[in-house]
Parts: structure tokens; sequence; C-alpha cells
């Protein structure tokens, strides 16, 4: 018998918005989904491994590929398990320096067995694994499968291709990763949670693998005496009814937000149980389809705030008092660390104060966010609770609260603690998610505007079985102009549509609130063959999260692969790429912004976003200039220098300019500047700029730019050809010695 005991922990608020890769046809708008698995720590076991246990399995299961780790590389972290699944984890990672570069990595075990569950891995040199990739696609596909075989025993997986790829840009001095998804399958049926992530190097390497936790208890319906799917089919149809919502994108490079019209189905189901037609809901099967819930918002008209704006130490007297409030034993102390002005990711001005509990065998911190302009506390999450468990205090036995009776203190404190925004937001319309291990329920306020719901958008609030507050935390975005409704297909159109497009695809899925180790056989609708599509309500079109589409390709003689490759990384911006010449001049401002997204995750809606202070460095570039972030930033980084007042932003770049930039980056400036050390043996030599001299020498040295009949010419301007192959090529530098830009 294990001998276990519970740990605190601090649930971020993040866990509580919606989940960025949700489906858009078939996650709640809500985002009222399940927060992450809490790990609890192991006290004692019947059985105890050592770290020479794990090393050994690691070494079994890797044969040789990690034979230069010695016991002394590696680190062994505490036993642990989940609330709902009592298997214990054991962690083993290693770090070591090799050949004066860091090599590190980890692995999981579960169980008394110690299978892998999980691996991840960071190889010293990943040069090799850059654009142009050594295995294509495909042949990382049969990799990911042959290394998955070792590990699945008797299992099925089957590859996942209805799949979204979240990340927006892909910077070249990182590795090409390609991403694969198998789910696993039982009478050939996917099981919905049960999947194996597994990430593939451009030069064949597998760095990382994840298992998702499962039951050896669980059990199946048999897929024996199922109702026909063309009957469900129609019946998913019949009950068919859609939503006018608002779907809020955006470029989290520019910062940019765009505003669309959708239309979603408006469905509380999540899908027909396969024998028996019930809809599966979040509270279990019912006969009926339940009905859609209409919006009410929790105040008709605007509530003026709790205070006309705060400053530091009035915040710091808010938050004292209501955390004070919160407090359940004597046994912690409170302990205001500090408190600061920030900007939150919508450009508003908060006040986060970070903060204290201190007991007998320790302390907690954590931090609670405050709306300067309102006064009002918008993030919040009680630790109070953990703490007191881990320090032997045990819940309250007391009656739980009904789900009606917690959504009624729910309103009660948003009305106490968030007057300003009720107007904005509507009262429920999923039901709660209620937390095992917490007590508490959770539950959504969707946004609402011009009556129309928004995606995404929420006030959550966590409700503990006693009725205190458990957690808080707002959800929205300043948007200066949103589509008129006025403007959509009707809903008729928009429903005749999603039910022309809507199938229905077979699943084992355990139900939310079931405690037993069951799963049903469940009928899922899918949208136009895939999960993450939504019908643009303006155009009457089908739309995805990546728009859908592959961008054109171009072509050119001798860098369409280079060019395309920055297209489709989203490094190099093409509007048309049937006008697109390759081997047209490229301008300085142009050529910044490719240095920059080819070699950081540089997002210019973010940058200088604290700082209002910032003055600008040439006369012609000021804040409200395209530009003016970027140039802003590579001054900072060196790549430029402010040695005039203007930045000759639209003139094209030189050759020798453009190695300028490059030996910037390289860090090797101060080399390049001594020039009469360097003797240049091409036939123009004479046409370098003296001040030039040292950055075309080192330039030309490492191979950056391409020499035509042993001429360099320094004062050709760089076509966008030359500006890809080349930065591929600094690329390339960049990662063998592993100097890239930290920003």
């Amino acid at each position: 018998m294990v001998n276990l005991k519970k740990v605190g922990f601090t649930l971020s608020s993040s866990v509580l918005t919606l989940g960025m890769l949700s489906s858009i046809a078939y996650a709640s708008p809500t985002g009222n989904e399940t927060p992450q698995k809490i790990q609890i720590q192991v006290a004692a076991t019947e059985k105890v491994y050592t770290k020479n246990d794990l090393i050994k399995k690691f070494q079994a299961l890797f044969p040789k590929q990690f034979d230069y780790l010695t016991a002394s590389d590696f680190q062994m972290g505490t036993g642990y398990y989940y609330y709902d699944d009592k298997e214990v984890r054991y962690n083993l990672s290693f770090n070591k320096l090799l050949n004066g570069k860091s090599l590190y990595g980890s692995v999981g075990f579960v169980g008394e067995n110690l299978e892998i569950e999980s691996f991840y891995f960071q190889p010293t040199n990943e040069k090799d694994a850059l654009f142009p990739a050594k295995v294509s696609k495909e042949e990382a596909r049969k990799i990911a499968d042959q290394f998955m075989q070792k590990f699945i025993a008797d299992q099925e997986y089957q590859l996942e291709t209805d799949s979204f790829d979240y990340y927006p840009q892909q910077i070249l001095t990182e590795p090409i990763r390609y991403n694969f998804s198998f789910t696993r399958t039982k009478n050939k049926v996917p099981i919905s949670d049960q999947r194996i992530e597994i990430t593939v190097l451009g030069n064949g390497e597998v760095t990382n693998f994840y298992m998702s936790p499962y039951k050896r208890s669980a059990t199946f319906e048999a897929t024996k005496q199922l109702i026909d799917k063309d009957k469900l089919l129609k019946k998913a149809k019949d009950n068919l009814a859609v939503e006018l919502q608002y779907q809020l994108d955006m470029d989290y490079r520019t910062g940019e937000r765009r505003v669309k019209l959708v239309y979603q189905p408006s469905s509380k189901t999540q899908g027909i149980q396969a024998s028996t037609g019930k809809w599966l809901t979040s509270n279990g099967y019912l006969e009926e389809s339940p009905k859609k819930t209409k919006l009410e918002k929790i105040s008709a008209k605007p509530i003026p705030p709790k205070h006309k704006g705060v400053i530091l130490e009035e915040a710091k007297k808010i938050a004292e008092k209501f955390i004070q409030s919160k407090s359940k034993s004597n046994k912690i102390k409170l302990t205001i660390n500090a408190i600061d002005e920030v900007q939150n990711y919508n450009g508003q001005n908060i006040i986060r104060v970070d903060y204290m509990y201190d007991y007998a065998n320790g302390g907690h911190g954590t931090s609670l966010e405050i709306n300067k302009s309102t006064g009002e506390i918008t993030q919040y999450y009680d630790i109070t609770r953990d703490i007191l468990q881990q320090n032997g205090e045990k819940p309250s036995k007391e009656k739980l609260l009904t789900q009606k009776e917690a959504l009624a203190q729910a309103v009660k404190y948003v009305k106490e603690m968030i007057p300003s925004y009720l107007h904005n937001y509507a009262l429920p319309v999923d039901d709660a998610y209620f937390d095992e291990m917490q007590q508490s329920y959770q539950f959504s306020f969707p946004r609402v505007v011009n009556g129309v719901m928004v995606i995404g958008e929420q006030i959550n609030v966590g409700i503990a079985g006693d009725g205190s507050l458990n957690n808080l935390y707002i959800n929205y975005q300043e948007i200066e102009k949103w589509p008129s409704i006025d403007k959509v297909i009707s809903e008729k159109d928009a429903l005749a549509k999603l039910k022309e497009s809507l199938s229905l695809k077979i699943t084992y899925l355990k139900p939310m609130q079931d405690k037993k180790n069951q799963y049903d056989l469940i009928y899922v609708p899918v949208f136009n063959e895939n999960s993450f599509s939504f019908l643009d309500a303006t155009t009457g079109e089908w739309n995805s999260l990546d728009n859908g589409k592959s961008p054109a390709a171009i072509s050119h003689p001798w860098a369409e692969e280079e060019l395309n490759y920055l297209i489709s990384a989203k490094i190099l911006d093409v509007k048309d790429t049937k006008k697109f010449n390759g081997d047209a001049a490229v301008s300085k401002g142009e050529a910044l912004k490719v240095l920059l997204n080819s070699l950081t995750y540089f997002y210019e809606g973010m940058y200088y976003s604290n700082n209002e202070n910032k003055k600008q460095t040439f006369d012609n570039i000021d804040p409200k200039h395209p530009l003016y972030q970027a140039i802003e930033r590579a001054v900072d980084m060196g790549v430029i220098k402010p040695n005039s007042k203007n930045f000759d932003v639209d003139n094209p770049i030189t050759r020798e300019e453009l190695a300028a930039w490059y030996i910037r980056v390289l860090g090797q400036e101060q080399s390049a500047k001594y020039s009469n050390i360097y003797k240049l043996d091409f036939a123009d030599a004479n046409k370098v700029q003296k001040e030039y001299t040292g950055y075309v020498a080192i330039a030309n040295s490492i191979g950056l730019f391409k020499m035509d009949n042993n001429q360099f010419k320094p004062s050709q301007e760089v076509t966008y050809a030359e500006l890809a192959v080349s930065t591929i090529l600094l690329a390339h530098e960049i990662s063998e010695n592993r100097n890239a830009f930290r920003y």
C-alpha cells in the first residue's frame, strides 16, 4: 500500500483561460475547460527506486546512445502521482558539458515496471538539423513510428492527421522540427484522451516523446449492437442550431488584433452515444438535446468602478485588506513582498502585488492584479487552502454547495469585486466544471458585444465547496471597432452550410463526471472534415485557424528553395507571390525586418510596451512609423549604428552594408573595426570602403556571400534572393557557435 501526502502548489490563472488549440467548431466558446493535472508528492512507498535503478532502465531503453553520460550527470526527482491516477511516477534528468557545449534532457517513468512516459533531449549540435533539413517530413514520420513502436508493447496507435500547429513563426537558428501526434485505439476506435506526441529534428533525431497517462483498469464499451451511423447523423442534423459569435485573432509579432464574425454550432452536447442514441453532456447523458441558453447580461447598465484610479500605496491597502479577509488560519502570516505597475498583454495598466504566506515550515508566494484605473482586483487565486492542507489541516467535511448555490456565490463575488466590467458579460451559458481535487466549481461568464458572444473572452470564477472564492480571472481585450452584425449571411443559410458539412466521428470518450474508469463509444461532430475550421459569417466561406492554405510557391533559378522557406516560415512577407521578383533590390527597412524575423522571436506589438519614455534614435523614424520598433530594437542589438540623424529605410542596402550587419550579429565587430589588419584578395578589393574592410573580410572568409568571378561587388544592391541565401548561411554560423541573440 502506498503512503501518500499532498504537497502545496500554485495553479496559474492562465489555466482557466480558453485553450489556444481548442477546436473552433466544437469547443465551448466560453473556455470552461479542465484545469491541468496537479502533481502529488509521494512520501513513502513499499518499493523504493534509486537513481541507479532509473539510470539502468534509461540505458536499456536507449542502448549506446548516451554512453558518454556518467552517474554524476544524472539527477533524480521525487516520486509523485496524480489525484485521479495513483500510479507513481519518477523523473530522471541529465546535464553535461560536452566539447564546450551544454547537453541536457530528461525522461519520465511510470509504474512499478518503470515504463517510459516522456523523453526530452537537447543535443549539443543542432546545426545539421537547420534548414535545409536532411530528412523529409515523410521520412521523419517513419522515424517517429519506429521510435514509438519500441515503447507501446501490445497497444495500437494511429497517426492523427487532423491537427493544428500553433507556432506562428520559425526562426532560422532553430532546427527544423516535425511534430507528430498518434492516437491510441481500442477495437480500431480512437481513444479521445490517449495520445503520443513525438518530435523529430530535421536531421532525423528524436528529441521529444510524450505518452498520455492511461489506466490499465480502464474498461471500454463493446462495439456490438451500435445504432446505424446515418440514423444518428440525421438526428444530429435535426437538432443542430447555430449561433453568431465574435472571434478574435491576434498577430503576436505585430500585436495587431483582428475580429471576425463566425457561425458556430450552439450545442451543450459533446456527442451522441453510439449504443443508445443519448446526448452526452458535461453532466451525463440526456434523452433530449439541451436547448440553447439565452444570453442574459450580469448587469443591464454600466456600473461605476470601485475607485476612480489608484496609486501604488492605495493598491497595496486594497490587496492587503482583501487577502487578510481570505485568510483561514492564524498559522499563516501574510507579507507583501513587492508591488509594481506594469502593462498586461492588452496594454492596460495594472498593479501587480506579490505576496507571501509564511508558516512554520516555510512559505508560499503568489500574486494578484489590480486594474489601475478602477482599483478592482482582476486576477486572484487562493492558495491558503493548499497551504493549510500541507500543514496538516484537513478540509471541511461540510456539505458541498449545489451548482445553483455556487453560481449565486460567483455572481455575488463579481458584483462586489469587479462591478465596472459586468455590463460587458453575461451569466454562464454552460454548466460549471467541478474540480474533484479542489472541490470547487469553475464558472465562465462570457463577454457579449452587440448581443453576440465573444469566443474566449470571459470572466472565470472558481467557487469552493464551502462558498468561498477560489479564483478570479478576467479576459478582456480593448477593441476599437467591432464588425457590424448587419453584414453577415442569414442564420438560415449558415445552418444549411453547417448541416451540409457535418459528419460524425466515433471515438472512445470518458464522461467528465463519471467516476468509473469507463470509456463509452461516442459519435462526436466534425465540420468541414477539419476540427479547426470555422464558418466566416461575413463571406459564408469555411476558413481555418491556420488559414487553411499553404503559401503559393515562387520560382527562382538558384534561390527558390530558400525564398519559399522564408515565406512559409513567415520570415519574409510577400503579399502577392505571382508578382514577387526575387532579383529585385531589397530596401534597408525590409532587410532589417527579415534579419530580425530570421534570428529572433520579435513581436513588434510587445516591444517597448512598458517604456513610454523611450527616445527615438532617428529623426525620421518616430513611434508612429511602422518600422519604429524594429529599428529601435536593431539599434539596441547593435546591428545598426546611429551615426546620422536619419535612417534611409527605403533605400536599397548594399552588399558591404549587409556584411557589416551580419558581423555585428555574430558579435565580431571589435575585430572588424581594425581595417588595417585585413587584406582583401578578390579582384575588386579597392572598391570596398575603408570602414567596411574588416566586415567584408570576415563575411567573405566564412562564406556568407556568393562571389562572381572573384568579385565581391561591395556597392551592388542586395536582392531578395541574395538576402535569403546569406541569412540562412548566417543562421548556420550562429547555431554552430551558439551566439544567437537572447532577446
